[in-house]
């Protein structure tokens, strides 16, 4: 069976309803159209305007303080305890690689200066 055309389905809700439901149809046609317009081009609406959150000059900076420092109240602060345990192990990562680092520049240093200084 092949779809009905929406100018079928409109001939039948015609027939079925009379002039009354014809005119009442169009309207909310007419309204769904306009609200399926208005989602799907969100630029044809007006663009908004900006203006009347900028009152005064240099506000922006205090604007931007107090967001700040509500955004660092929102920060999980770590313990003293975490602090120190994330700096020990800084400090030995760093003195683990200082000596690889060392014990590699005592091996190639002969090599270098015996064979590619040569």
């Amino acid at each position: 069976m092949a779809r009905n055309t929406r100018q079928k389905r409109r001939q039948r809700r015609r027939a079925q309803g009379g002039v009354a439901a014809e005119q009442t149809e169009e309207k909310s046609v007419t309204q769904r159209a306009r609200a399926r317009q208005q989602a799907v081009r969100p630029s044809a609406q007006p663009p908004k305007t900006q203006t009347g959150s900028r009152r005064v000059p240099g506000g922006g900076f205090k604007r931007f303080v107090s967001e700040s420092w509500a955004e660092l109240k929102k920060v999980e602060w770590p313990t003293q305890n975490q602090v120190v345990q994330g700096t020990i192990v800084v400090i030995i990562a760093c003195a683990i690689v200082g000596g690889y680092l060392w014990l590699a520049d005592l091996i190639f240093k002969p090599l270098v200066r015996d064979i590619l200084l040569r």
